[in-house]
């Protein structure tokens, strides 16, 4: 089936697996995490989103703990088995993981097809004392071409930063994912959403993309985490979610990303990335964009 403007429709089945990883436990995590993979594939999911360091825990003792349980990209185990896991069952997965490239260390999300690894993302907005174990991105916000659509990644801390939304649209991102570690935030009003929550709709929606967050559950060494993972419409309105905080769950959601180009015209005079007054700030914020999708 075609669009209007004669582009094949992208529907997929969104899964966001909120999962509580145990720092320094690699194997268990890893396993633990194929093990909801393999429930998202039986609930007919071809895109997984997983939490952030979904293979190593998040809360680091030490630059040494870190680089131990860090890995190469492609060549780790962590890579291989989640590529093991699209090609077996045609799927797209999207995992949070310590990247080592020689001796630096990176926050990152890699991103895996049925083919193989297609790539990665790192964290260019790190978090407390992630400063002190790893290196700021150096790889600008990509956006990888997939058979189920245009595929963009953050991570948590990322999300905070609008330009991150608006550096994957102008690119044509249909979806933007993000593994991540969410904390809670000070003086959070009772009963109100989360403000990872309001940020992510807010994005989603002031960009028309779609967006797919897989956050964990628990208290490691002392740092408790939120959950609330959600899976968002281009619209900015939930597909699925939010998700609990503090219980492991899957969230299945249904997407046409097509949806997301068509729906970027709100009316006959207002299109969101058009409508940019690129007369008072620099057109791309600085990034090096050769084309927008308009």
């Amino acid at each position: 089936m075609m669009t209007s403007e004669h582009e094949p429709e992208s529907k997929v089945r969104i899964a966001c697996l909120q999962m509580e990883p145990h720092v320094g436990e690699k194997d268990r995590n890893l396993a633990h995490g194929m093990e909801m993979i393999d429930r998202a594939a039986e609930a007919g999911a071809n895109l997984v989103v997983m939490p952030e360091l979904c293979n190593s825990g998040y809360v680091f003792n030490t630059r040494e703990e870190a680089g131990a349980l860090a890995e190469e990209i492609p060549d780790g185990p962590s890579c291989q088995a989640w590529a093991d896991a699209a090609a077996r069952h045609k799927m797209h997965i999207v995992a949070g993981i310590a990247e080592r490239e020689g001796r630096t260390l990176y926050n990152s999300a890699v991103v895996v097809g049925p083919q193989g690894v297609i790539g990665t993302y790192r964290k260019n907005h790190l978090w407390a004392e992630e400063n002190l174990f790893f290196e700021p991105g150096n790889l600008g916000v990509p956006v990888f071409h997939t058979d189920i659509g245009r595929i963009a990644v953050v991570v948590c801390y990322d999300i905070w930063f609008p330009e991150v939304f608006r550096l994957a649209a102008l690119q044509g991102a249909d979806i933007l994912c993000v593994p991540t570690n969410w904390v809670p935030m000070p003086e959070q009003p009772a009963g109100m959403p989360k403000m990872s929550n309001i940020l992510a709709m807010g994005g989603a929606h002031t960009n028309s993309m779609f967006v797919a967050a897989a956050d964990r559950i628990g208290t490691e060494r002392g740092q408790p985490f939120i959950g609330n993972s959600v899976v968002l419409s281009h619209t900015g309105w939930p597909l699925a979610g939010p998700a609990s905080e503090d219980r492991e769950e899957m969230l299945i959601a249904d997407a046409n990303l097509s949806d997301a180009r068509r729906k970027r015209n709100w009316n006959d005079f207002n299109q969101v990335l058009r409508d940019r007054r690129i007369d008072l700030y620099a057109e791309n914020l600085g990034a090096d964009i050769k084309r927008g999708w308009y």
